[in-house]
């Protein structure tokens, strides 16, 4: 069972951090769900809010600057897809989603192509290749930003783990890290298919695995050919596969 981590108090800013396609919409909709938790962004516009209804999601209006926030007598969760910057505290705690690297950008690519889904290729190309030191920047980058060095108040919440059991997988973290937030005697978590059915475009194959048929060879080299995707997919647990697999 997790515990509070000494040294910071429990009602505060906690970060709903995650690369994008990672499940951190699900994360929201499951703490809406479970606990009546109402999530902001650290960004100006929650797009996805605006897509999918901010009631679904769960979602309100950051309540203030996040000194207020980390100051209130209240928990408050903050979404971000950012790679962990100078706006988080190092005392923060944290919900560090992560999903295995080639499924995230594979799901992150399609959403882009929407609308044009022979650019697939050329997105997934990009998001592969992406650099940059603050924002979303890679995969890797962004995973590593998140849970090295590691720390008890940053707890790793694995996306396989959140889509077997959202209760078992969620409430334990919670009680960690929010420890006031009683959980709703009726609560229910939305199946992925019941989502799908709000939108099927969003919501798409939510499994893991997906890259198997959807990542090209070259792009799997490409992936594996980066050092911070190799670092933190080993951290992770996976391996890199032998050139005649990818």
């Amino acid at each position: 069972m997790l515990q509070p981590a000494a040294g910071y108090s429990a009602e505060v800013l906690v970060w709903v951090a995650s690369f994008p396609r990672s499940g951190n919409t699900f994360l929201r909709i499951i703490l809406h769900r479970l606990y009546g938790v109402r999530t902001s962004t650290v960004y100006d516009v929650d797009g996805v809010a605006q897509r999918l209804g901010k009631d679904l999601i769960g979602f309100t209006d950051r309540p203030g600057t996040l000194a207020e926030l980390r100051a209130s007598d209240e928990p408050h969760f903050i979404k971000t897809h950012r790679q962990r910057d100078v706006d988080v505290d190092e005392n923060d705690p944290a919900i560090c989603l992560v999903r295995d690297g080639r499924d995230a950008l594979v799901s992150w690519a399609r959403q882009a192509s929407e609308e044009d889904p022979n650019s697939y290729e050329a997105e997934l190309r990009e998001k592969i290749l992406r650099v940059g030191a603050i924002g979303t920047g890679s995969w890797g980058n962004n995973v590593l930003s998140w849970v090295q060095p590691p720390a008890p108040h940053r707890v790793v919440l694995r996306y396989e783990e959140l889509i077997h059991d959202p209760h078992a997988a969620v409430t334990p973290i919670v009680a960690a890290l929010a420890p006031a937030l009683v959980l709703r005697p009726d609560a229910a978590i939305p199946s992925l298919d019941e989502l799908r059915r709000h939108d099927d475009r969003f919501f798409r194959r939510g499994r893991t695995g997906s890259h198997h048929d959807e990542l090209p060879a070259s792009l799997h080299r490409l992936f594996w050919s980066r050092p911070d995707n190799q670092a933190a997919m080993t951290m992770l647990g996976h391996s890199k596969p032998d050139d005649d697999e990818t």
